[in-house]
């Protein structure tokens, strides 16, 4: 029988990566051992044969890896830096005292634990031999097991970061992202800027439509213009603005609420008010994710969290820094934006991305063989298990995670309004 030591390491000789074999094999383990070492290479290859959607969302985001005691449902704690106290200088003899700070928290929830799972049988196996090779099919099978799990993750981080975006901007001139010029990437960093987000780090998470509008853009092929033949013979898309853009092919595909002829209250209320009481006029509903304005003000509000009935009045609430303009108090007419794909630019702190693998008991379980592999097209950690039952074998990738946006200030949102 032979066993693996922990922390046994394996180099892909494909990408590089670094697979961890994270426990040692027991009843048997010499034959899964052996299967697992060996389908190492064939996984590998796997990967780059199957088909895998673009992720641009879990590259861009802060992953934090290290949540491995918190439970499905068990809220994961950080901190929340509070504003600068800014204070007048009066020299004295003295240095004074700081003014006492609240280090605010926030949370947010590992909220799904899944696995990917396939098995075989002793005699498919064996017929498998006699073809392409049980290992080379089983290295397909949990290629696309890292398929569908990377693409959940990507579709639950995009989810909630379009709904987190401060504010809002339409494509200028055309209802496409980038139909004539690369203004609209501008625009959103206009957005971030304002809200003052960090410089550093920044991504712009497109849709593949906008991709291609962006890989016909004259001024990107002209390797003359670009200063370089990426796009032109690779189509490569480069930094613009200050922003890495990536695609992503789980962007959200957003349907507008109802909402027809609606108001505000006549309450009125001031810059940066985040909460809006609705009068009771016009007819269906705004949700969460609407792109809203105001009559009088220029700026597109994303609304944060909603589906108020418009003829029952109720309350929206905008994504924070709220309103950039005051709203007189009277009632002030309320339009919603078309339909959209969400196209969104943000910096990586804003959004929060937990992973781990799933909890095992303090016994362990019967698993025969685990390993830690690390996806290399999107970065993420899977945990890859084997389990051995009565002439069958069960394979499974698995993976536990969950996602918030922690900063709305520092997320736009563009609408792709094809």
């Amino acid at each position: 029988m032979k066993h693996w030591n922990f922390g046994h390491k394996i180099v892909s000789p494909y990408t590089g990566a670094e697979i961890h074999l994270s426990r040692s094999s027991a009843m048997g383990g010499g034959y899964y051992g052996n299967t697992l070492t060996g389908l190492i290479p064939d996984m590998f290859d796997a990967m780059d044969v199957v088909s895998r959607e673009l992720v641009g969302y879990i590259p861009g985001v802060m992953r934090n890896t290290g949540a491995e005691r918190a439970a499905v449902g068990q809220n994961v704690t950080y901190h929340v830096a509070p504003s600068a106290n800014i204070a007048d200088i009066t020299p004295a003899m003295t240095v004074p005292n700081p003014t006492d700070q609240t280090i605010g928290a926030g949370s947010l929830v590992i909220t799904a634990s899944k696995a990917a799972e396939f098995g075989f049988v002793g005699e498919e196996q064996r017929g498998l031999n006699s073809g392409p090779g049980a290992l080379s099919v089983q290295g397909d099978m949990i290629a696309q097991a890292l398929r569908g799990l990377a693409n959940l993750i990507e579709t639950s981080v995009a989810g909630v970061a379009h709904l987190g975006a401060s504010r809002a901007l339409a494509p200028t001139g055309s209802a496409v992202l980038f139909d004539t010029n690369v203004g609209d990437a501008a625009q959103g960093r206009k957005i971030l800027d304002d809200n003052g987000t960090p410089l550093s780090d920044r991504s712009l998470v497109i849709d593949t439509s906008a991709g291609a509008s962006l890989r016909t853009l004259m001024q990107l092929t002209k390797v003359n213009e670009a200063g370089t033949s990426m796009t032109l013979r690779d189509g490569q898309l480069l930094d613009l603005h200050g922003m890495s853009i990536r695609e992503s092919a789980q962007a959200v595909q957003f349907t507008k609420g109802t909402a027809a002829s609606s108001t505000t209250d006549n309450a009125g209320y001031a810059v940066g008010a985040t909460v809006i009481t609705l009068a009771s006029a016009g007819t269906g509903a705004i949700k969460a994710g609407d792109v809203i304005a105001f009559a009088g003000d220029s700026n597109l509000y994303v609304v944060a969290s909603g589906d108020a009935d418009v003829s029952g009045g109720g309350t929206i609430t905008l994504a924070a820094p709220g309103l950039r303009q005051a709203l007189a108090a009277s009632a002030t007419a309320i339009t919603v934006s078309a339909d959209y794909s969400a196209n969104v630019a943000f910096a990586r702190s804003a959004i929060q991305l937990v992973t781990r693998a799933p909890a095992l008991p303090d016994e362990g379980d019967v698993a025969m063989e685990r390993f830690i592999l690390t996806d290399p097209r999107s970065g993420l950690t899977f945990e890859v298990s084997v389990y051995g039952g009565y002439r069958k074998v069960r394979y499974e990738v698995a993976i536990a995670w969950g996602q918030k946006v922690v900063k709305p200030e520092h997320i736009a949102l563009l609408m792709n309004q094809t």
